[in-house]
């Protein structure tokens, strides 16, 4: 089944998890769409500027590619897309964001997105 995804903190470079996140869950089928600071491409996928505040409709997961220090100007944003659950990759766990997520009955993990493609359990 496949999971509607938002990349947050998408980057151009290649040598980014957040590309590489973005490059394998198109792989896996899953729509994805990847948000960052500014505008650009990831392969032939378009990167949504967070300054927009583009809606996107029907999000299942957020998967976090920000660090603690720069989430709090992307909390409003995130719980405005109203996803299932939001996934922590490694260096981006935040205490304070769970709270707010579960006051929100969101789902939070503590997990590598690309680690959970690759063993079938995303």
């Amino acid at each position: 089944m496949s999971k509607k995804t938002v990349v947050i903190g998408a980057s151009e470079n290649p040598e980014r998890y957040a590309y590489r996140a973005t490059v394998s869950l198109d792989r896996y089928n899953h729509p994805v769409v990847p948000v960052g600071l500014k505008e650009g491409h990831i392969q032939d996928i378009k990167i949504l500027s967070v300054k927009d505040k583009p809606a996107i409709e029907g999000v299942d997961t957020v998967t976090m590619y920000v660090g603690p220090l720069h989430q709090p100007s992307w909390y409003d944003y995130i719980l405005s897309l109203k996803p299932s659950r939001v996934i922590f990759n490694p260096g981006t766990e935040n205490e304070e964001f769970y709270k707010m997520l579960k006051e929100k009955n969101i789902e939070h993990i503590e997990a590598c997105t690309l680690v959970m493609l690759s063993v079938g359990n995303y």
